[in-house]
């Protein structure tokens, strides 16, 4: 009965995504880090994951999913979206995680991740996107996300549904150019990262 209504889920939110007028903005600079070679670690407020992951289905993307249980779910909803799946977080399985995430970046693949989930603070940026990102040379792009009407639900991150027919809009910001095999972590990097996520998702309002 679980899994019968997680596949239903899936294709109620399938439903509704092929509903709304999507429009993007900044992903032109997304074709030019893939062809000049840089791989990309796409990085969006785990609130507003949602559009991101509709716009960029079937592109082969590999997301770093929480090993709890409880995210089975959003897993296998990925898998039927196109993404592959590493399984892992800064709180469980996260060695798993991270040596999965940089075999695909290491492979000329892209990851997507949340700077702050799996379960927050939510918008403050934990370590983890830019560590991977610098020890591969990748490249981080920042993603916003809005909409003219939505739902937000009861999570910790009050997190961010557009409504049927809604106009929802995706924005790429300026990217983070990283050091092959740096180890730069420190607060003012991560709050230039913050700050690009958040500018991004206020740009993307509708």
């Amino acid at each position: 009965m679980k899994s019968l209504l997680e596949h239903s889920a899936g294709d109620i939110v399938r439903l509704l995504a092929s509903t709304w007028r999507l429009e993007t903005h900044g992903d032109a600079q997304i074709r030019m880090l893939r062809d000049a070679g840089t791989p990309v670690v796409f990085t969006v407020w785990h609130a507003f994951l949602l559009p991101p992951l509709w716009h960029r289905k079937d592109e082969g993307i590999t997301l770093l999913i929480s090993d709890h249980g409880d995210a089975g779910y959003l897993a296998r909803a990925a898998l039927r979206w196109g993404y592959r799946v590493v399984r892992g977080s800064s709180t469980r399985g996260a060695v798993k995680g991270t040596k999965g995430i940089l075999r695909t970046l290491a492979s000329g693949g892209d990851v997507a991740l949340t700077p702050d989930g799996p379960t927050g603070p939510a918008r403050v940026v934990k370590p983890g996107a830019v560590t991977i990102a610098a020890r591969a040379g990748a490249a981080v792009v920042p993603i916003g996300a809005g909409a003219s009407s939505w739902w937000q639900l009861g999570s910790w991150d009050r997190f961010f549904v557009p409504r049927p027919f809604s106009k929802v809009r995706v924005v790429y910001g300026k990217p983070m150019l990283t050091e092959r095999h740096s180890s730069r972590t420190d607060e003012a990097t991560l709050g230039v990262l913050g700050q690009r996520l958040d500018k991004a998702t206020e740009s993307a309002a509708c």
